[in-house]
């Protein structure tokens, strides 16, 4: 049994973890961490230096300010920790790197298996096609997501980058007016309503396009994966682990 301290507890991705969790027989939830206040059927502590609950993992659907504090917690009990919230600087995201020395790390910016295979297809499209094809991106969420793009929507540009070496992020097109580059990825971002989760990869060629596309339908599968990271990362070394090595 694996027992979990879910960061993010009293939010919506902590609600639709804590219904994962109740599905499974490997896994619990002994505790939570979360600024709000509010009641579960756990001990829900403000702050991660007041926990006292032994647990076996950290995993995180919460807010980047919290980073630091959870990490000096995690590697002080020398505890895994299951990174899920998006939104990072650079510094950050550097600074986890640096703890997955130290602890177990799993980071991904989107834990659904359908989002990892759509990064796999778009990195073989763009191996065959990123020379005669140009390449955007194309991420919609709900209107209450703080962040844009999307960790998602980087982390898909990211894996393209791996390889079209060349590649420029391109934001802003109202910014400037000239034509487009080849070597740019385009990155746009729709808020509205409650869209979950979609992401749309579009390869436009001459007279062609190649769409490959994920639409999330629930939180809930975000949250299968992140328990399914919990329950694989425990008792693994120190490292950088992400939803590759999961479906590996």
């Amino acid at each position: 049994m694996v027992k979990i301290l879910l960061n993010g507890c009293l939010g919506k991705m902590g609600q639709a973890v804590e219904a994962c969790v109740n599905s499974r027989e490997d896994v619990m939830i002994c505790a939570g961490v979360d600024i709000a206040e509010g009641d579960r059927a756990y001990p829900v502590y403000t702050r991660f230096a007041d926990v006292q609950t032994e647990a076996d993992v950290v995993l995180d659907f919460s807010n980047p300010r919290v980073l630091d504090d959870m990490l000096a917690f995690s590697v002080e009990r020398k505890m895994p920790v299951i990174i899920c919230t998006t939104g990072f600087s650079e510094e950050q995201v550097q600074k986890i790197k640096d703890t997955s020395k130290i602890i177990p790390v799993f980071y991904s910016g989107n834990m659904s298996l359908g989002i990892n295979m759509l990064i796999e297809l778009s990195k073989m499209a763009a191996k065959v096609m990123s020379d005669s094809f140009d390449i955007e991106i194309l991420e919609k969420h709900h209107n209450q997501k703080l962040d844009a793009p999307s960790g998602t929507a980087i982390m898909i540009a990211d894996a393209i980058s791996d390889v079209k070496s060349d590649a420029q992020y391109v934001y802003d097109r109202h910014a400037y007016r000239k034509k487009r580059e080849k070597n740019e990825i385009g990155i746009h971002s729709v808020r509205g309503g409650t869209i979950v989760g979609e992401h749309e990869v579009i390869f436009a060629g001459h007279d062609e396009v190649l769409s490959i596309k994920h639409t999330a339908q629930s939180k809930g599968v975000f949250a299968s994966g992140a328990v399914n990271a919990a329950a694989f990362i425990k008792d693994k070394p120190a490292g950088l682990y992400d939803m590759g090595d999961l479906l590996k």
